[in-house]
């Protein structure tokens, strides 16, 4: 994916330097395009190794609209450790603070709640929330399989009356579903982007949905765009970078489906093939 580390470079080039809500500082840049065709490959990236079960089980977490960091634990899925509802646990860098965080399973209405249950009043991670508030991810399979010319087929993760009971509100914040010449397409907006560690998982996050949406409609796989905000690599992650940007990309992967319904997909049922990838880069998380 060379569309990729053509953004790496250019934040390497034109990034200028910022202080951040971390403390790490970073260097970033504005406005950035990244866009992708799937008839190319499934866009895991192959300059480092991505886990794609830890991809695909995080998606399936929001696909099923949960909020309990338990479910992903249980599944071996730690990329959630670190965070928590600030209602349960204020936010906070503390050794204290941290401990606090990584106890409490609780993360909020993030993604997936706002993908299931728009509006619903959140309580906690135990509570059922069957049949309240909307769902704008059946509300965009109804459209795609009645009225797939629709230019509204969007799904927001920003609730602004949400925000404080987050985790983190969400990077990656909107998506729209679109269908041109019997291929769909997905966009997804984000507002703050690591791209060293985040944005290979978005990239290969949203193609796995833009997958199993085709599926679930019966239409071609089109083109994943990502419209991409505050676009930034942390300054302890620089070396990292400058390895991965000296290493030559490889074929991208397939990826295979046992499918039903996007409601009963579970991420064991999705696979990729043919997957070759340069040895694992460890970037640490700026909290």
């Amino acid at each position: 994916m060379r569309g990729y580390l053509d953004i790496v470079k250019h934040i390497l080039e034109k990034g200028v330097a910022k202080k951040d809500r971390t403390g790490v500082g970073n260097k970033a840049v504005f406005g950035v395009k990244f866009e992708h065709d799937m008839s190319e490959g499934f866009p895991l990236l192959t300059t480092k190794k991505v886990p794609f079960r830890l991809v695909a089980s995080e998606l399936e977490f929001f696909i099923k609209g949960k909020t309990d960091k338990a479910w992903l634990q249980e599944r071996k899925n730690h990329i959630w450790d670190e965070w928590c509802s600030p209602t349960k646990v204020p936010y906070g860098h503390s050794e204290e603070a941290q401990k606090k965080m990584m106890e409490e399973k609780d993360l909020g209405p993030v993604y997936g709640f706002q993908w299931r249950f728009f509006g619903a009043d959140y309580q906690d991670q135990h509570t059922s929330y069957t049949g309240k508030g909307f769902d704008q991810l059946k509300e965009i399979i109804r459209l795609l399989k009645e009225e797939p010319t629709s230019r509204r087929m969007i799904m927001s993760a920003w609730n602004p009356l949400d925000l404080k009971k987050m985790a983190l509100p969400p990077c990656h914040w909107s998506i729209q579903v679109n269908v041109i010449g019997n291929k769909l397409n997905l966009l997804w907006n984000q507002r703050s982007v690591d791209t060293m560690l985040g944005l290979p998982f978005n990239i290969a996050s949203y193609a796995l949905l833009l997958h199993l949406l085709a599926k679930e409609s019966g239409f071609e796989e089109g083109k994943l765009v990502g419209f991409l905000g505050d676009t930034h690599i942390y300054d302890n992650h620089v070396e990292g970078v400058r390895e991965q940007i000296s290493r030559e990309p490889k074929k991208l992967p397939t990826i295979k489906t046992e499918f039903t319904s996007i409601f009963d997909w579970k991420y064991t049922d999705s696979t990729v093939e043919d997957y070759e990838s340069h040895p694992h880069i460890k970037f640490p998380i700026a909290i």
